[in-house]
């Protein structure tokens, strides 16, 4: 047992990491059953009651699982979520893209969990300053929002920072080999995301669950026309047509001081609705997000068949 199966209650230190458009309770679920923790995007859900259907189904398995909340000005609907999380009683959260403060402030009074996303040592500072749970390393080779450090690097050196903060991994993993050489880094413990799209439990369609399988990690690009923050997506023939960086137009009205905040805003919106309609729905034109560790992916299977082999358990 380590500090992240201790925390968690789990059996192996893993978490199914919180997927835009693809997470869904039945696949937090089957991890659960499967002896890992998963979590959700708050805004995999359109509406506050949607996900508090969600969050009440997840209760009655009285295990772990957590709740992704997207904590920069983007996310609009943060403190209705945040506010949901804490009525219900999550086990535990996952902050994302801005700073933690309210959220953890607010969860310690109700005794749920939260885990950081870092992607350098300076924000890790201040992250760590507001006493969080645990740190989540996002490193250069995470698929969505990925950092910019090698796991060689930034997991050890979080740890001789933080001694006594978790840390878990995220990014680049995708069997037992890539697992051990994290906890051997120094990581309590690991987020696996891309592995789960081609899941029969995932809802995304087939073609975005067939590019998993028929791409590789050399098919993996970074994108900033999604949210103006780069993206990890799947090179297929329209990504390559749009391109991956933004035009002059596109950078002059992200930089201008007046207009740049609701610029952003509108490229993140569209993004999202760009990514939303090619995963659920038969387009030439897809944008599908994926890492790195696609390159594991050999076929479409059950969420349990892709923890037994991760944990090299027998079915």
């Amino acid at each position: 047992m380590n500090k992240l199966t201790e925390i968690l209650n789990i059996r192996f230190p893993v978490i199914m990491a919180p997927m835009f458009l693809v997470s869904n309770v039945r696949m937090v679920k089957a991890a659960i059953a499967s002896g890992i923790a998963g979590a959700i995007p708050a805004l995999n859900y359109r509406t506050n009651e949607e996900l508090r259907e969600a969050i009440i189904e997840l209760n009655a398995t009285q295990k772990a699982y957590g709740i992704n909340l997207i904590v920069n000005r983007s996310n609009y609907k943060l403190k209705k979520q945040l506010d949901t999380c804490c009525e219900l009683g999550v086990p535990f959260i996952i902050t994302s893209l801005g700073s933690p403060k309210q959220v953890i402030e607010k969860c310690r009074k109700h005794g749920i969990k939260v885990f950081c996303d870092v992607t350098n040592l300076e924000f890790a500072e201040k992250v760590a300053s507001l006493k969080p749970d645990g740190l989540i390393a996002v490193l250069k080779n995470a698929g969505g929002h990925c950092g910019t450090l090698a796991a060689e690097y930034f997991i050890p050196a979080l740890r001789q920072k933080f001694p006594d903060l978790p840390v878990i991994s995220a990014g680049g993993v995708g069997d037992q080999s890539g697992i051990e050489k994290m906890l051997a880094l120094g990581a309590s413990g690991v987020s696996i995301g891309s592995l789960f799209i081609a899941s029969y439990e995932s809802d995304v369609s087939l073609d975005y669950k067939n590019a998993c399988v028929q791409y590789g990690a050399k098919d993996i690009v970074l994108t900033a026309k999604l949210s103006g923050v780069p993206c990890t997506v799947i090179n297929t023939p329209y990504v390559q047509k749009i391109g991956t960086n933004q035009n002059w137009l596109e950078k002059f009205l992200n930089s201008n001081r007046r207009i740049k905040k609701w610029y952003k805003l509108l490229v993140y919106r569209r993004g999202m609705h760009q990514l939303e309609k090619s995963a659920f729905s038969a387009t030439y034109k897809n944008v599908w997000c994926a890492g790195e560790t696609i390159e594991f992916v050999k076929c479409i299977r059950s969420v349990k068949d892709i923890v037994n082999d991760l944990v090299k358990q027998k079915a």
